[in-house]
């Protein structure tokens, strides 16, 4: 008898470990999924000449000429005045900035723990807290913001439930099955709420990007370049050829 109930309930797990992921949705939330098995997702700060994109609207422009739709856009980290990035910032394998290790200072780049968003070369995701964090040659892309929203399933042990501090927030979560999950409030959040979102869908850890700057593009409900100056961009795009394949 017991034997058969373990049976039981190994297919039971079995079959719930198999459920198609759902979405939680937020009515406050818009959010993307890019599966890195599948999609082409990347990084950009800067065009050929050395000169940094800011808009999306630029971005979209250069990929044109490299026969590249844009299908998805977001703001991809915080940065300083002249939009270089304040901390780790990796594309194509070259890293950029080193990682900010500096703990204490104005912003919330620095509420402890931030963390780090970064892909391998063989297109895994994963956000670690910086503390944790070491560079690495089989990194592909990386940006560091803060605070995390996650960490191992928990929310930031600053964040607390009915906060007044609300503003439109933007970030991203690698779900259970390793997609990530990129979302941006479209109305005023507080960080304990925005967090929530990422938590009840399977996130184990999440990582904040930007505050009232953050934009995203998502035709075609949000086909529109609007108006916002970044740092990094971080982008999902298709060969053109494959895209008008498609029509």
């Amino acid at each position: 008898m017991k034997k058969i109930v373990t049976i039981l309930l190994v297919l039971t797990l079995t079959l719930l470990a198999k459920e198609p992921f759902k979405l939680q949705e937020d009515k406050r939330i818009i959010t993307h999924i890019v599966d890195l098995k599948k999609d082409e997702l990347n990084f950009y700060l800067k065009d050929d000449n050395g000169t940094i994109f800011k808009e999306f609207k630029n971005l979209n422009r250069w990929l044109e000429k490299k026969h590249k739709k844009l299908l998805f856009a977001m703001n991809g980290g915080m940065y300083m005045e002249n939009s270089m990035p304040l901390g780790l910032y990796v594309e194509n394998g070259k890293r950029i900035r080193k990682t900010n290790r500096v703990k204490k200072a104005f912003g919330n780049f620095y509420m402890q723990p931030n963390g780090v968003f970064f892909i391998t070369k063989k297109n895994n995701a994963y956000i670690k807290k910086t503390t944790d964090f070491k560079y690495k040659k089989y990194i592909k892309f990386a940006t560091q913001s803060g605070p995390m929203l996650l960490i191992n399933g928990k929310i930031h042990p600053r964040f607390r439930k009915g906060s007044k501090n609300i503003h439109i927030r933007n970030g991203v979560g690698v779900l259970a099955d390793g997609r990530l999950l990129f979302a941006i409030s479209n109305e005023l959040i507080n960080f304990y709420d925005f967090a929530t979102f990422f938590k009840n869908n399977g996130c184990k850890n999440a990582l904040y990007f930007d505050g009232f700057v953050s934009k995203i593009y998502l035709p075609p409900k949000y086909d529109t370049f609007q108006y916002s100056t970044f740092g990094v961009m971080i982008g999902q795009v298709e060969d053109v050829k494959k895209v008008e394949s498609k029509k």
